[in-house]
């Protein structure tokens, strides 16, 4: 009885240990985006955070919480090295992209171990997500879609009635013309929905098909509505009105269109579950 009490005592203080080692990781991966990156991803940062604690709190009890030396320290070595990354701000180019992974894997190493990395997969598959969101944010201008959406806005443009002519990525009206650069095609805001629908599938029960088609929606729907956005941008050039195209182009005008996208993006996902729902419950009374 006393031998019982010691482990679920040791088992509880490993909890709460790991819980505040987590949660300063946390805390210093997110105030580390805010440095460096736009509120928008430390917002989706910090979604990725809320979602690997809500997968591990679902888990919690069936988690093996036993760590052998080598890769207790290996772990503590790993966030070691994060915290000093932070306090000093060592300036470490592409490789500044890794502490969230790092810290995730420090972490399941010092609670389970090498041979527990394995209860893990989701919550670090998870963070490598967040690792490959966050160098596709730093190279925006390497993918360059701005041909692709400079065709979708002329073409938005003509179909409602405007007389409007495209010279590669230049939209040319009567009294005005736009380019469209890469930074302003809609990458943003296809790698924010595709962020939302790497959580969306990593939290709900979805078909093959279903994991498939989720992101295909999220990057169409980015593109459609920053098409949009830019189609706005051109109209107020023509009208000669400066003030409201920078607040549309830089201002918070476009964190409406961001919003806009994430709103269509989340009732199809509500859509989608609702659709499975009625099916199960279909299913169920069919066994009946």
């Amino acid at each position: 009885m006393i031998k019982f009490y010691s482990i679920a005592k040791s088992l509880k203080n490993a909890e709460f240990w790991l819980l505040g080692i987590g949660s300063s990781l946390i805390a210093i991966n997110l105030t580390t985006v805010l440095r460096h990156e736009k509120f928008t991803s430390a917002y989706i940062s910090f979604l990725f955070f809320l979602t690997i604690y809500f997968l591990l709190k679902e888990k919690r009890h069936n988690l093996n919480l036993e760590s052998e030396i080598f890769s207790s320290c290996l772990g503590t070595l790993v966030i070691v090295l994060v915290f000093i990354n932070s306090t000093f701000q060592i300036n470490i180019g592409i490789l500044s992209i890794l502490p969230p992974l790092m810290s995730g894997f420090g972490v399941a190493l010092l609670a389970s171990g090498y041979q527990g990395l394995k209860q893990y997969r989701k919550e670090l598959l998870i963070l490598v997500f967040l690792t490959i969101r966050s160098f596709l944010v730093l190279l925006p201008y390497q993918i360059d879609i701005s041909l692709l959406a400079a065709k979708l806005s002329t073409a938005l443009l003509w179909y409602t009635g405007f007389q409007v002519n495209r010279s590669g990525v230049m939209i040319n009206l009567p009294t005005g013309s736009i380019e469209v650069y890469p930074g302003c095609a809609g990458i943003d805001i296809i790698i924010d929905l595709l962020s939302l629908a790497v959580l969306f599938i990593f939290l709900f029960n979805l078909s093959l098909q279903q994991k498939i088609i989720v992101p295909i929606v999220a990057a169409t729907l980015g593109f459609i509505v920053n098409g949009f956005r830019v189609a706005l941008m051109a109209i107020f050039v023509a009208q000669g009105n400066k003030q409201a195209f920078y607040y549309w182009h830089q201002g918070d005008g476009s964190l409406i269109f961001s919003m806009i996208a994430t709103l269509f993006f989340g009732c199809f996902c509500w859509f989608l579950l609702s659709r499975n729902e009625r099916e199960n419950q279909n299913t169920t009374d069919y066994s009946r």
